[in-house]
């Protein structure tokens, strides 16, 4: 039983004992910071079964907690708040029982898997700042997921048909001259998504002339020639012509290799790959069941709907009159597809824009009412959009923020401000280098994960980039502060740091705050696994870092003549900097020993 566990049951004791009432439930939360105590519970929610001043009620149940439970010092009641005190012993005796700080949190992996999904980019572009913020959201997520107890398959459906990617393949057939990433030394990615923009220009030319011969901008936009031959090519690509293939294939393998590129720059992987390509025709067998089992019904036209009318929302097209599938068809088809290909799978994570959340409620529900037990484990990680100071951007145009000029740009300001701090001329070229690149990525992951995933980000890369606040490079160079506590406590007997220590040592409050927020770290790796949110995880580190800083500020930790008190603080330090580490590797950060 956890320390907290025991108090719920003594706090029901206190309330049967004392009143002969019995609470179902009682709420405990961190004592706020301008009063006094550890843990608060709340006293109002008893007065339903408590009847009396909630100020008595309160001081009668702190008095029966310091007889009853050793670890309770002393108490305070505000208002309806009983604001409980711990004894330094109860940290104490916390910190002595954890052996390795560097694991701390973590949960044995149970056998049942979640799986994944992230990225999921088109092959007619690079990835970009949108991307950026959806794969660093979907690998962070498998990350605590995984620590928190979950077997993760971290997984992607790459969207490489379609009419988008035709534009593509056509305005290259047509404009490019059999270029190719290696003749031009760019990036596939980079040189698809170029003509990707050229076809968009192209077709805007050719709608300007139509209009300039007296069609109307809806009738230009069908009759120009450009798009109709992009159709064309895309009904020869499902028809199987072989040259057609054979451009697809081609292009597409110069995506793939730059979009690798990109990933193992930001520093995310995946253990599985889904094409749309062999995708797309799925689903309609289990169209088919769902008919048979009153799931789906047919409208005159042959096409084949889902009413979910009584759910509140409205009916579905599952399949065209023609018989051809749509979108949804795909995403059931795939989702039944991936747990047969992983039996164990008994959920997903979805990590897709905010713009697709009807889509996922719709997708959910039909997989549920097909019957498969796995679909009430089902989850939209939903995310707001990505601004910059600039306003939004738009692929077509070719105003998006490409991942790899942005990672570039966010290593080249981190060494701007690293040689205005001039803190690192000792280090030898390739040291600072890597040293820029992980504070560059250090500063655009955690401004990117801090945020709330549902919330808008206006995306400022100077502002990113600041050894001060809320900011990823404050808690690396905090970090870094550690290190060189630590190489400077060298003469600090090991043996001395790595035991117990007694309750002849005399905490500081900042040396008892520390752990406190320590303490709390396997609570918000659970919190943060079950609500999906990497920023309770980069806001606790926050509020770690913050923490040492001021005991750093107010406490000698090496200047103390006192050599058991010397060792308890650089053990602390030392635990500091093994759990800022840990929470910074649940959101794909690096930290650095010198900074």
């Amino acid at each position: 039983m956890t320390f907290q566990q025991n108090l719920e049951t003594q706090i029901k004791s206190a309330v049967e004992k004392l009143y002969g009432a019995k609470l179902e439930s009682v709420e405990l939360q961190p004592t706020r910071k301008d009063f006094e105590g550890d843990i608060t519970a709340v006293i109002f929610p008893m007065l339903r079964v408590v009847k009396g001043n909630p100020v008595q009620i309160g001081e009668a149940i702190g008095n029966y907690l310091v007889s009853t439970i050793s670890e309770v010092e002393k108490f305070n009641v505000v208002q309806g708040f009983l604001n409980i005190v711990l004894s330094d012993s109860y940290y104490l005796d916390f910190f002595n029982s954890v052996e390795d700080f560097s694991s701390f949190g973590k949960v044995p992996q149970g056998k049942e898997a979640m799986m994944v999904e992230y990225s999921s980019p088109n092959t007619n572009k690079p990835l970009h700042l949108g991307h950026v913020r959806n794969v660093l959201l979907g690998y962070s997520v498998a990350e605590i997921e995984k620590v928190a107890g979950k077997k993760v398959y971290k997984t992607q459906i790459i969207n490489d048909r379609g009419i988008h990617i035709c534009k593509s393949m056509l305005a290259w057939e047509r404009f490019g001259k059999g270029e190719t990433p290696d003749s031009t030394d760019l990036k596939g990615d980079k040189l698809v998504g170029n003509y990707y923009v050229k076809f968009d220009q192209e077709y805007k030319k050719q709608i300007e002339v139509l209009k300039a011969e007296g069609k109307t901008e809806e009738e230009a936009k069908v009759q120009a020639p450009i798009i109709n031959e992009a159709q064309e090519m895309l009904r020869k690509w499902e028809a199987g012509d072989e040259e057609t293939v054979a451009l697809w294939n081609k292009m597409n393998g110069w995506v793939y290799k730059g979009f690798e590129e990109t990933y193992k720059a930001i520093g995310v992987d995946f253990d599985f790959y889904y094409y749309e390509s062999d995708t797309y025709l799925l689903g309609k067998d289990i169209i088919e069941e769902g008919i048979k089992n009153d799931v789906f019904f047919m409208k005159d036209d042959g096409s084949v709907w889902c009413d979910l009318t009584e759910d509140g929302l409205d009916e579905k097209l599952v399949l065209r009159s023609d018989g051809t599938a749509v979108y949804m068809t795909q995403d059931l088809g795939t989702a039944v597809q991936r747990v047969k290909d992983h039996p164990d799978v008994g959920g997903m994570i979805y990590t897709v824009g905010n713009e697709q959340d009807y889509h996922f409620k719709v997708l959910f529900l039909i997989l549920k009412k097909l019957g498969y037990s796995w679909a009430k484990n089902l989850f939209h990680l939903s995310y707001g959009m990505v601004d910059l100071p600039s306003g939004k951007m738009k692929s077509r145009e070719g105003t998006v923020v490409d991942a790899d000029d942005l990672i570039a740009q966010m290593t080249d300001t981190a060494r701007t401000i690293s040689e205005e701090l001039g803190k690192i001329d000792d280090f030898l070229k390739e040291e600072k280098e890597a040293l820029y690149r992980m504070i560059g990525l250090g500063a655009l992951k955690y401004y990117i994960l801090k945020v709330d995933p549902k919330k808008r980000i206006l995306f400022n890369p100077e502002e990113s980039v600041d050894f001060q606040g809320n900011t990823g490079p404050f808690i690396q160079y905090t970090y870094a502060r550690i290190q060189s506590i630590l190489r400077k406590a060298a003469d600090v007997r090991l043996s001395a740091v790595e035991t117990s220590f007694d309750d002849e040592i005399a905490m500081h409050p900042k040396e008892k705050e520390l752990i406190k927020i320590i303490q709390q770290y396997p609570e918000t790796i659970q919190l943060a696994a079950a609500n999906y949110s990497p920023a309770l995880v980069a806001n606790y580190t926050y509020d770690l870092v913050k923490e040492f800083n001021s005991f750093y500020q107010n406490v000698p930790i090496l200047a103390t003549k006192n050599e058991a008190e010397k060792a308890f603080r650089v053990k602390i330090s030392k635990a500091v900097a093994e759990v800022i580490k840990s929470a910074f590797s649940l959101l794909g950060i690096e930290v650095p020993e010198r900074m």
